[in-house]
């Protein structure tokens, strides 16, 4: 069996917190690991089981490479994925990687950015729905409701197949409030989890027979792809012509041999603050806190302070998020309305919707500090044995100032060895690259100035991480 976990998705619902650049699946929610790390987690014990098959966005390979090698995983195969297409697709690049090795195995899908809280209890489910797996079901776990939730779509289970497990019924949209009840009322539904477990062959066999062109697609997206480091691209072209479909439309409602497998172990997919608020530990005034916080006469909120003190007074049923560049304040009944701003942030071209002021990359990070008029000024973190690529700037000169550790700069035909509080010069048009030769993390403040201060003023020469 081969657990595929599927990394895409914005998570715009839990800005600014999560975003596009940086979304929630990379993010320490629930814990002091990420979402991505708690999914892989949760697999350790789980018998005759491979190491996992990635789906992820192109931008986001390098950050899910390092947290699943952070916890000491590795990843059998990371597909990228050239632009967004939903579920479905990206579960067929996903069976037809699986297919290479000439065997047909099981895959366990898994959304990374959902949580369990019961780890024992999703393993037991897993049992089951193998057992089905391997008579040719395509099993979906079914939540068990514990609340009227209108947020999730449900499934209604038909004939009993086990103790445990039922052919699947109907496939029922988000509901409203009294049809939820209903449903809660009646026993008979579970939430639909979007985790799922079938043989690789079964999966497509089913989407060339309920939608051959999305497996069409992907196979010319798979043939042509390429390996780049330690992960495959497939090919952009052929994947943007693939039709956006989430699993669930595609394959699991129009098949005849969907079953249901009920799972009962503190699910949740996190899917917006009043998720989160709901999931966590809260104090003895039912507030969620994380950070510098501090409360005076307030109630039932959801307060996370990144950088700085954040302070309520005599208010109640609040979500404040603080982060370095952006605040959210937010009625808590209506955060699910969050990924409107997100929209609004989009059509004004605001960058705030995209990426956070701490960008990550493979070598480390940089934090925009201050801007202005031809300047711009960066705290740079340079991880031990790591190095940016070889490179130029057509419109920016910069100034280096060593806070701590060692750099090794190579400037033009120079090469220069800086220790704490020194600093060099790079002039425009000149070639540069900062490597950390250490063992602690190497830290720079870097002064731009310039015309043109944009990431995109980049002339690389030579690349460790494959970049143009």
């Amino acid at each position: 069996m081969i657990p595929v976990i599927l990394c895409g998705g914005t998570g715009s619902r839990l800005w600014p917190l999560s975003r596009e650049a940086y979304p929630k699946q990379f993010l320490p929610l629930t814990g002091d690991e990420t979402m991505l790390q708690a999914t892989a987690r949760r697999l350790e014990g789980v018998t005759q089981l491979q190491a996992p098959i990635l789906v992820c966005n192109e931008e986001h390979r390098f950050a899910a490479a390092e947290q699943l090698r952070e916890i000491g995983h590795g990843a059998q195969s990371i597909l990228l994925e050239p632009c967004a297409r939903n579920t479905a697709p990206a579960i067929a690049l996903a069976a037809l990687a699986a297919l290479e090795s000439g065997e047909d195995p099981l895959l366990l899908v898994l959304p990374a950015d959902h949580t369990v809280a019961d780890v024992a209890a999703f393993q037991q489910a897993v049992k089951p729905a193998r057992t089905l797996a391997e008579q040719g079901h395509l099993v979906t776990f079914g939540i068990v409701p514990t609340r009227a939730e209108i947020g999730y779509g449900y499934i209604r289970r038909g004939e009993a197949l086990s103790a445990d497990a039922w052919k699947v019924a109907e496939f029922v949209e988000k509901p409203d409030a009294n049809t939820a009840e209903s449903y809660l009322a009646r026993g008979e539904y579970s939430w639909n989890s979007g985790m799922f477990l079938f043989r690789a062959s079964r999966y497509l066999e089913e989407l060339g027979q309920h939608r051959e062109d999305i497996l069409s697609a992907c196979r010319n997206a798979y043939e042509r792809s390429a390996r780049d480091l330690d992960f495959t691209r497939v090919d952009k072209t052929a994947f943007a012509a693939c039709a956006d479909e989430s699993v669930d439309y595609a394959v699991m409602e129009p098949t005849e041999s969907a079953a249901v497998v009920s799972m009962d172990a503190g699910w949740s997919d996190v899917g917006s603050w009043l998720g989160l608020w709901e999931l966590a530990e809260r104090d003895a005034d039912n507030n969620l806190l994380q950070g510098d916080v501090l409360l005076e006469d307030s109630n039932d909120c959801l307060v996370r302070a990144e950088s700085r003190l954040v302070s309520l007074l005599g208010v109640r049923d609040l979500v404040v998020v603080d982060t370095d560049d952006a605040l959210l304040i937010a009625d808590k009944q209506r955060v699910q309305e969050v990924k409107k701003l997100v929209g609004s942030l989009k059509r004004s071209g605001r960058t705030e919707a995209q990426r956070h002021r701490k960008v990550y990359r493979p070598w480390g990070y940089y934090d925009s500090i201050d801007a202005g008029p031809r300047f711009q000024v960066k705290r740079i973190v340079v991880k031990p044995g790591q190095q940016l690529s070889l490179q130029m700037h057509h419109h920016r000169a910069e100034h280096w100032i060593v806070v701590s550790g060692t750099a090794r700069v190579t400037r033009g035909d120079e090469e220069l060895l800086l220790t704490e509080n020194q600093s060099t010069y790079i002039p425009l048009g000149v070639a540069h690259r900062l490597e950390n030769p250490g063992t602690i993390p190497l830290e720079l403040i870097e002064v731009q100035s310039g015309s043109y201060l944009g990431e995109d003023d980049i002339v690389r020469f030579d690349d460790d991480y494959g970049r143009g």
